[in-house]
């Protein structure tokens, strides 16, 4: 189904897409919220700019923009599959559980808070370009992977990442130096078994943004995990 929503409130826009059983294009897009949440299944293809929260609470269905997208992409996600073509705003993926995200280029802040995972459900983000401060806050499970391309002198990570992280796993295409970490995290350079656990997702990124794998695998990984099951009195509590 074709849907046209320059005149349509998000209200209405969703009315259309249930309707449509998620399998639509829309056109026009100009901000509304939530669209695609809580669908199970279907396809949505977007062209303009969707507002907050797309995709939030999906549970198996795709969405797939044709350019950037805002704040709060894949909100409490379960399943399914968001793909930008372009950059997110803030709180990408936050409380993610289930499914994957795909970012061409770059993220705001908080991406990945409170990712987690259970028994098989192991959420996947994989973003192309840098992340604003607080990259995996509070991660408690699943695989963030962040490249770095493209970005000249530019930091891969603003301040602050993976402070109370707990769980999970985060790949930063670059060498450990480059970063400032809390003390609560263990890094290392990326072997290639390490690298092996996250190719399925490189290749796949590259699948979708016409991307070389090689001009990836060109240059080290920082992997990074947490050094204890509880953080927090590293942090908070004196010894």
């Amino acid at each position: 189904m074709l849907i046209d929503a320059s005149e349509l409130d998000f209200r209405t826009l969703n009315e259309r897409i249930r309707e449509a059983k998620g399998d639509c294009l829309i056109t026009g897009c100009l901000g509304q919220r939530f669209i695609g949440a809580g669908l199970s299944s279907g396809l949505i293809k977007i062209g303009g700019i969707p507002g907050n929260a797309l995709g939030a609470y999906l549970n198996g269905a795709e969405i797939i923009t044709e350019g950037d997208a805002q704040d709060a992409i894949g909100d409490t996600m379960n399943g399914g599959r968001i793909v930008v073509h372009g950059s997110a705003g803030d709180a990408v993926g936050y409380a993610m559980r289930g499914g994957d995200i795909y970012i061409r280029d770059s993220a705001g802040y908080r991406a990945g808070i409170h990712m987690k995972e259970y028994r098989d459900k192991v959420p996947v983000m994989v973003i192309g370009g840098c992340t604003g401060s607080f990259l995996g806050e509070y991660q408690a499970g699943g695989i963030i992977i962040v490249l770095g391309l493209n970005r000249g002198a530019k930091e891969i990570v603003g301040n602050f990442p993976c402070t109370g992280m707990h769980g999970g796993r985060m790949f930063l295409r670059c060498e450990p130096e480059e970063l400032r970490l809390p003390g609560q995290v263990v890094t290392k350079r990326a072997t290639e078994e390490d690298l092996a656990g996250i190719m399925p997702y490189l290749e796949e990124y590259c699948r979708l943004f016409d991307v070389e794998l090689d001009s990836i695998l060109g240059s080290g990984f920082t992997m990074i995990t947490p050094d204890s099951k509880n953080p927090y009195k590293q942090m908070y509590v004196g010894n």
